[in-house]
């Protein structure tokens, strides 16, 4: 027994001008480009004083990552005396362990349900992305490598760029996609009484 019609529906209309056959795949990109969630127009309060507050932030985070290196340094030392000298060969591990417990610092805290450092926690600011959603691990650690990568390369000054945008962001912001606001509290406080 033979069956002359086709053995799937394809859905194409006469001529190929229909739809595309079941199975078919399309090849490419599918770009889904979010507009900007934080309108310094509108809400201009979640731009207030965050310049300022993210140099406070940064102080307070760089404070709480020393700390554990500058107690590793100690230990170390103290070691390397009680072993003649043979403990301070784990110097060589402090340069990559300094790297890699900041990027654990930035990527745990900022990917946190907060999306902010300790530091920022203290001055009432948060990360989130450029569309609004929260910060995770992998952003957080890579925001910060790229923050001291432009830092390094282009000098400190590079940050000035803060001063040229209405969303206040730094050049590792654009970037990485990232924006600093003021976290919900603080822009309350800040939201003037609407006149009427």
């Amino acid at each position: 027994m033979t069956d002359s019609g086709p053995t799937a529906d394809t859905g194409a209309a006469p001529g190929g001008s229909g739809p595309e056959p079941l199975g078919a795949r399309r090849i490419g990109i599918s770009l889904d480009v979010k507009p900007h969630a934080y309108d310094p127009a509108t809400n201009p309060e979640l731009f207030e004083g965050v310049l300022a507050r993210r140099v406070v932030a940064f102080i307070i985070d760089v404070v709480i990552i020393a700390i554990p290196l500058i107690l590793g340094w100690m230990f170390i030392f103290v070691f390397g005396l009680i072993t003649f000298g043979l403990g301070w060969a784990l110097f060589w591990l402090m340069s990559p362990g300094s790297v890699i417990w900041a990027l654990v610092y930035y990527g745990v805290t900022l990917g946190s349900p907060a999306s902010a450092t300790i530091g920022m926690r203290a001055m009432e600011i948060e990360m989130r992305t450029w569309y609004g959603a929260p910060a995770y691990f992998v952003l957080g650690a890579v925001h910060a490598i790229v923050f001291w990568i432009t830092v390094s390369v282009l000098t400190p000054f590079i940050l000035v760029v803060g001063f040229f945008n209405d969303r206040r962001r730094l050049l590792h912001d654009i970037l990485v996609g990232t924006v600093l606001i003021n976290n919900a509290t603080r822009a309350a406080s800040l939201r003037r009484p609407a006149v009427g």
